[in-house]
């Protein structure tokens, strides 16, 4: 009887939340400064009688839907920031806001979030016990993120979350399939930022001074030891510097390099060892030549833990929302951060990936993640909205008994 009542009302609100996916696309806003977005969810979470608690965590928004008979909390949680990329889809809500887009999907989380608040509201007399729809600001604002400030200011409190649920577009995967897997499901992302230091002087005495970017480009190579000689071959992690700044002119021997990378691992223990590993592998190569390095070491993201429990009811609502055939289990964790990892640590979450890539595309031809020409299928929008009210629905089913 529920699915078809969340089918029934999945497709009656469609224009609703595609409406909202398009104005959220054609007005995105980054980390920190989602104020419009952040407003439109709480007028619309508001109209729809949901009890709304706004700037939670910054501009955070939470929505509250209590069932008609008593029961244990749930949360299903979207994340609203955009990237600072200059969009080149084409579409015809295409950003108007010059070097700002939506490229990891979060407008469409944010409407999908909003479409099941609509069909759950419709449902109310069928909840039993609570929803809290969490809307969250910052996701991309690595190694702090928006999830800890929403934690702090009480967003898995009062009442206290039993169970928390998220989705991401996943452009590898076809529309109507959906991917999830027990356990670490995405890295532990963390920010690594470095300066070398040396001594400068004129480029044709080389003698007279201590050439950082010498000893940097030592440096670098030596780090990647830590990921062939202290990380088991049976684990895995990155290393990678996305960013060099150094010298001054052509004939100066530089005194200072900066880096600015990214660390990525899945195990806790490895995450520690490589930390010390890098500090100690950089400081020793840049004093040996005669020279120092700084390193600051930020922790970030940490692993996106899929509990057991939740895992299997994840499961299940995919099964009731794209079939058996449109379950895929994911073999391997990604290796990208993702800062629903927070809430994962304080309660029981499943994490999914939602298929959004048009059937008759090949994988390769689709833009990915963090591209100025991602744009999901629209097709993929219902799928979601259907499966975040069926996972709320049989998780407060399972976790009643």
């Amino acid at each position: 009887m529920f699915q078809e009542k969340i089918s029934e009302f999945v497709q009656k609100y469609r224009n609703s939340y595609i409406s909202y996916w398009k104005d959220f696309h054609r007005h995105p806003e980054p980390s920190h400064k989602e104020i419009r977005t952040s407003g439109k969810v709480a007028e619309i979470l508001e109209g729809l009688g949901i009890e709304v608690k706004k700037q939670v965590g910054g501009t955070g928004v939470i929505g509250l839907l209590k069932g008609d008979s008593n029961g244990p909390t749930v949360a299903l949680r979207a994340d609203m920031d955009a990237l600072q990329i200059k969009e080149e889809t084409g579409c015809e809500f295409a950003s108007v806001n010059d070097g700002v887009m939506h490229a990891c999907g979060h407008d469409s989380h944010t409407a999908m979030l909003l479409g099941a608040a609509h069909v759950l509201s419709e449902l109310k007399g069928h909840v039993k016990g609570n929803i809290k729809f969490i809307f969250q600001p910052a996701e991309e604002d690595s190694p702090v993120g928006g999830a800890p400030g929403m934690i702090k200011d009480g967003a898995l409190e009062n009442p206290k979350v039993e169970a928390i649920f998220g989705i991401h577009m996943w452009p590898t995967l076809e529309t109507g399939v959906m991917g999830i897997k027990e356990g670490v499901m995405s890295a532990a992302s963390d920010r690594l930022n470095m300066s070398v230091r040396g001594k400068s002087t004129h480029a044709a005495t080389p003698e007279f001074g201590i050439d950082a970017i010498v000893i940097t480009s030592q440096v670098i190579s030596a780090l990647q030891t830590v990921i062939s000689r202290n990380v088991s071959p049976l684990d895995s992690a990155v290393i990678t510097f996305g960013k060099i700044e150094g010298g001054s002119r052509y004939n100066i021997v530089a005194d200072q390099v900066d880096l600015d990378g990214t660390v990525r691992t899945f195990d806790p223990n490895t995450r520690k060892l490589v930390a010390e590993k890098i500090s100690q592998i950089a400081k020793g190569t840049a004093s040996s030549m005669g020279g120092d390095c700084i390193v600051d070491y930020k922790w970030g993201y940490p692993p996106t833990m899929n509990d057991h429990q939740a895992t299997k009811i994840a499961k299940e609502a995919i099964v009731k929302t794209v079939g058996k055939n449109g379950l895929y289990e994911i073999s391997m964790p990604n290796p990208g951060g993702e800062d629903f990892a927070f809430f994962s640590e304080k309660v029981p979450a499943a994490f999914a990936w939602l298929g959004c890539r048009p059937k008759g595309i090949p994988p390769e031809e689709f833009p990915k993640l963090h591209n100025n020409k991602f744009l999901p299928d629209e097709e993929a929008l219902p799928i979601g909205v259907t499966y975040l009210c069926q996972v709320a629905l049989t998780a407060l089913e399972a976790l009643s008994k």
